[in-house]
């Protein structure tokens, strides 16, 4: 028996009287739809979405046309994903609260997908990309509800472990398979490349959606429905009650630091390692770092869910986030040489998947009951607003650069390091959750 099997055995088993019953495979049924949806975004941004654009944009303005349409995209969905979820939160279908949302939202994302196929012009691709990130936050919002609704306390730490686990296996299984696909058919090797890799994008989302739909059981609203208007609702989606739950404000402040410092190293790998390193080909290099980085992930994303339910999350993540700025300053103080400099991509690795399966068993953790779609949708609204602020230290690093050779990646790692620190810092203001 393998040693994850071992501990999902060990720790269905681990129910307490009063608890419902949770077995190994259960992990899996709530968690498989994260591998279809990060599968789909992981090719999608990296791989047919700069392709498709140089099929209706000048090569010289790719990347003004290429921010555009990811920028909407990113605050469309930032925007979508805690309203679908409040609205599931207050549903009282049939179906069950967060079903009827998930099917809507998959059923619609499959279609727009061969519409990025069949775009004839930036705006129809414009608009089929915005209307596929709403369509995929829909079901996102109410899907993430599962943990903390289905999973026993003592057992979410494992669940958002094998969540995270699960999403980065999607995102490097599909970028794999997109870059042979989308290599192909920007070779011109013929449109049957860019329809392949579509269709099984789709097929894996449609797989995925059917085994969530037909696996998962929703347990029936205990909670008594809210008489507020559609508008009232809609309209307070984006609010916290800060005397309520303070400590869920002080957990969004963390994330957004933390996540802006890891999703800043990832932008701007590729030039430090043009710039800084020297390295002639610095796209390989970049490469290489982010594998050995997937490698830490993988070896930190299960463990350190696993071992969260048993010491605490708020410890976990704080460790995480400080070996992350550990990585950071060791990229400072290194010899400036590639493979050096892997030696840190492992650490960084380790801290990003060791802090994102503890944060968000912490965020389920806090979520009050009866909220849990929404609070969930707002705590990603941390992570894409982490995305936005790494993207604004570029005008300051081109500022330093032409003022002293390099000094803005200087800046830029010391920033990041900051981030992790005062993000770590943050966290001490966080308490414990509903246990």
């Amino acid at each position: 028996m393998s040693l994850l099997s071992f501990r999902l055995k060990m720790a269905s088993s681990e129910t307490t009287p009063c608890e419902p019953v949770f077995r190994g495979r259960d992990y899996f049924k709530i968690t498989l739809l994260v591998f279809a949806i990060s599968a789909l975004w992981q090719s999608m941004h990296g791989y047919i979405l700069p392709v498709r654009i140089l099929d209706f944009v000048p090569e010289s303005q790719k990347n003004t046309y290429l921010g555009l349409l990811t920028f909407t995209g990113l605050i469309l969905g930032m925007l979508i994903q805690p309203l679908a979820g409040a609205l599931s939160d207050c549903s009282r279908s049939k179906w069950g609260r967060r079903r009827p949302f998930i099917l809507f939202g998959i059923t619609t994302a499959i279609m727009l997908v061969f519409g990025i196929g069949g775009a004839t012009s930036y705006i129809v691709l414009f608009a089929g990309y915005c209307l596929m990130q709403a369509a995929s936050n829909t079901a996102q919002g109410p899907y993430q509800a599962f943990i903390p609704e289905l999973v026993p306390q003592k057992k979410r730490g494992l669940a958002s472990g094998i969540k995270n686990l699960l999403e980065i296996l999607g995102g490097i299984a599909f970028a794999g398979v997109s870059s042979v696909f989308i290599g192909r058919y920007s070779r011109g090797e013929g449109s049957r490349w860019l329809w392949l890799n579509l269709g099984l994008l789709g097929a894996v989302l449609a797989l995925a959606l059917a085994a969530t739909i037909i696996w998962i059981k929703e347990k029936p609203c205990s909670l008594p429905a809210e008489k507020k208007s559609l508008w009232n609702r809609a309209f307070g989606v984006y609010k916290i009650d800060l005397k309520r739950h303070t400590s869920f404000a002080w957990f969004m402040a963390s994330r957004l630091l933390v996540f802006a410092a890891f999703t800043t190293i990832q932008q701007f790998a590729l030039f430090f390692f043009k710039d800084v390193v020297g390295v002639a080909d610095p796209a390989a290099a970049s490469f290489r770092f982010l594998v050995i980085s997937v490698v830490g992930m993988l070896a930190g994303a299960y463990p350190s869910g696993w071992l969260s339910d048993r010491v605490g999350r708020k410890p976990i993540a704080f460790s995480a986030a400080l070996l992350g700025a550990l990585g950071i300053l060791l990229i400072l103080v290194l010899p400036k040489d590639v493979n050096i400099l892997l030696a840190p991509a492992a650490i960084i690795g380790v801290s990003l998947a060791t802090f994102s399966s503890t944060n968000w068993a912490l965020a389920v953790d806090l979520v009050p009951p009866g909220e849990e779609a929404r609070y969930l949708g707002l705590a990603n609204m941390a992570t894409a607003g982490g995305g936005a602020l790494a993207r604004l230290i570029g005008p300051v690093m081109d500022f330093a650069n032409n003022r002293v050779i390099n000094l803005g990646y200087t800046i830029m790692l010391g920033t990041c390091a900051l981030y992790l620190i005062a993000g770590a810092l943050l966290l001490l203001k966080v308490r414990a959750g509903r246990s």
